[in-house]
């Protein structure tokens, strides 16, 4: 008999090869998981939500109607009629606040002291009133403070109460840039006006 070899050739290291594949797919397969929900989460792909860089502007079809009394809205909505839209306007809805409580405030160089009920506006969404909502009172501080630099001529005087408006907004809107960020104040409005 012959000392013969075996002349094929001996497989070395064959499941340990397996096993190395194994392990880099998992590891590919893991790693693309990993991205692809990090990209998602930081709103990349869209799947997350971006963060926002301030309030957004509402456009006017999106905007919040009062409730008409219940027999005109019933009769609207049943024969499926949108309520007729009118020429001009703005673009963007208004979101209305009234502050609670009225302010009253000495007039400066003068005996006589007002007291104003004040609301707000803003094209804005909600986020801009509860801002509002939750800096009241620094708000507040802010308006006792502009209407004590309000002399007994501007109250009396229609453009003076415009200017006041006009005062007051931008206080308003100081103090949440400050506080949040953002102000987002378009006007402000007098719910009640007395001059004693």
């Amino acid at each position: 008999m012959s000392d013969k070899k075996d002349e094929t050739p001996k497989k070395k290291g064959g499941i340990g090869k397996w096993i190395g594949i194994g392990v880099a797919l998992v590891a590919l397969v893991g790693g693309g998981v990993g991205a692809g929900l990090y990209a998602s989460s930081s709103g990349m792909l869209g799947g997350g939500e971006a963060k926002a860089e301030g309030p957004r502007l509402v456009p006017k079809e999106e905007e919040k109607r009062a409730a008409k009394k219940e027999g005109e809205e019933g009769e609207a909505q049943a024969s499926g009629e949108a309520p007729p839209k009118g020429e001009g306007g703005d673009s963007y809805a208004s979101n209305y606040y009234a502050l609670e409580k009225e302010f009253t405030s000495n007039l400066l160089g003068s005996v006589h002291f007002v007291q104003i009920g004040v609301a707000v506006s803003t094209p804005y969404d909600d986020s801009v009133i509860e801002g509002l909502k939750t800096h009241e009172i620094a708000v507040r501080s802010a308006i006792l403070m502009a209407l004590g630099e309000t002399d007994e001529e501007q109250v009396f005087s229609t453009e003076g109460k415009r200017q006041l408006q006009k005062r007051l907004a931008k206080a308003i809107n100081d103090t949440l840039k400050e506080k949040e960020g953002f102000g987002g104040i378009g006007n402000v409005y007098f719910t009640n006006f007395v001059v004693q």
